[in-house]
């Protein structure tokens, strides 16, 4: 679960309980509780349950679904206004003769709320009206103590950071399709003279090719935010009268990115096999891969695994039936086989728990990455959303639902976000190293990997 520390010296823990849930018949009406479970709610009911008061403060989990799932029902700078307007009113942050030691006690919580959400949702912000609500409460805490001040400060200039580490990255991607369509254009004219390199005569070692492609999937996946898998499978509500919360609000678009790379990675495994004129040599490139492949199951990067073999069972190299024969396939038939899509993908569902485990018990920092098989998960995220209903027969929204979809986001932003911090930087990579890319263990900046980036870059159009 994305959590945010609490302010230290601020938030006393001793003077509430951080998972306290209220009971049906304590809580705002509206809620509904099963076994004292939180089960659906009015929306109303359920933004106040959001709102921390001097002796309540709301779960972590129940923020992070709330906010995740909320945008279901209600644009996020609507909430940002509704939470802004409790906050205001009900705790009296507004008026001046409030009582100074009520204001201490309830400023801490806000804080807490409000950095949760800019840590965890920061695109959310870059909606003007959801700044504007937030630098407007900010301001009525900020007028307090010192300390408020520089920890409003300080939450203002991380969002920033965030917001523009994404605006550079989005640049950056815009110029990689930019680049990737001028060289398509002359591959077509002259396709020998946009032929520089092949990848093995620049680096002929799998296992840092494999290494490179992790970090690249690593780099592409830390800008994925929790919300675009709600705002990839979103229907039309019936009860909204044709209203969809997302018409007007696609903040990012990083999950379609990374699908895109991996498309892109598999047409460069066919490419890069096709290119020779020779049987042995097109073996040899096939023999390569498979090894490639072999070392990122070890890493845990199954990702890049079915891209290579997406890419090595393409029409242009499945095809070339004299080369195959000249290949030993024993190796590459095993990674088929734990890739296998029979059964559900069973045997590589069995790999990936195994390598979930390891990655928990882990005493090397490289046993630590699992890197999902990204378009079956996205797979299951959207049958876990189609089955589920977002409102219950009775009207209220339903917790249920967003709960179970926003267990499976939590899963794999933990997943993609680890906690210890790693950068590889890349002259030839004008993206931003962004301060998200946690890879676990830090790869040694030699003169031959520098030359594999540079290659790779070039020839994904990086």
């Amino acid at each position: 679960m994305p959590q945010t520390p609490p302010f230290t010296g601020q938030l006393n823990t001793g003077s509430y309980n951080k998972n306290l849930y209220q009971t049906k018949e304590e809580g705002y009406p509206g809620l509904y509780y099963n076994d004292n479970n939180l089960v659906s709610g009015s929306l109303e009911a359920l933004i106040h349950h959001l709102v921390p008061t001097v002796d309540y403060y709301p779960d972590r989990t129940y923020i992070f679904t709330f906010l995740l799932s909320s945008r279901l029902f209600i644009h996020p700078y609507e909430l940002m206004s509704k939470v802004c307007h409790l906050c205001t009113e009900q705790q009296r942050l507004g008026d001046p003769q409030a009582d100074k030691m009520r204001v201490r006690k309830i400023a801490p919580k806000i804080l807490q709320l409000l950095t949760e959400w800019t840590e965890t949702f920061p695109y959310d912000f870059r909606d003007e009206r959801m700044m504007r609500s937030l630098k407007e409460l900010t301001h009525r805490l900020a007028s307090g103590d010192e300390i408020y001040r520089k920890a409003v400060s300080q939450m203002s200039q991380g969002l920033i950071r965030r917001l523009t580490v994404l605006s550079q990255y989005e640049e950056a991607l815009g110029k990689i399709n930019a680049t990737a369509a001028e060289r398509l254009t002359v591959l077509k004219a002259k396709p020998q003279a946009a032929i520089q390199r092949d990848l093995l005569s620049i680096c002929n070692d799998p296992f840092t090719v494999a290494q490179q492609l992790t970090h690249i999937e690593l780099e592409r996946l830390s800008y994925i935010g929790p919300e675009e898998f709600v705002q990839a499978f979103v229907h039309k509500d019936p009860l909204d009268n044709d209203k969809n919360c997302f018409s007007d609000h696609k903040k990012a678009s990083n999950l379609e990115a990374y699908v895109d790379w991996f498309n892109r990675l598999s047409y460069l495994v066919a490419t890069e096999i096709c290119m020779p004129g020779k049987k042995k040599h097109r073996a040899r490139v096939i023999e390569f891969f498979i090894d490639v492949a072999r070392e990122c199951f070890n890493i845990g990067n199954f990702n890049s695994l079915m891209a290579i073999i997406s890419g090595m069972n393409m029409s242009p190299v499945s095809r070339l039936k004299k080369t195959w024969s000249k290949v030993k396939t024993a190796k590459f038939d095993i990674l088929e086989h734990q890739m296998d899509p029979s059964s559900n993908f069973y045997n590589y569902r069995t790999a990936l728990r195994g390598a979930t485990q390891r990655s928990i018990t882990a005493n090397s920092s490289r046993e630590k990455i699992v890197i999902p098989f990204f378009s079956l998960l996205i797979k299951d995220i959207y049958f876990l959303n189609e089955g589920c209903a977002n409102r219950l027969q009775n009207a209220p929204a339903n917790p249920g639902c967003p709960l179970s979809f926003a267990s499976t986001a939590t899963r794999s932003v933990t997943l993609f976000r680890p906690s210890r911090v790693s950068r590889t930087r890349c002259r030839a990579r004008r993206c931003p190293s962004p301060p998200y890319i946690h890879t676990h263990y830090t790869w040694k900046s030699t003169k031959g990997r520098l030359l594999l980036w540079r290659s790779l870059c070039w020839t994904l159009g990086l």
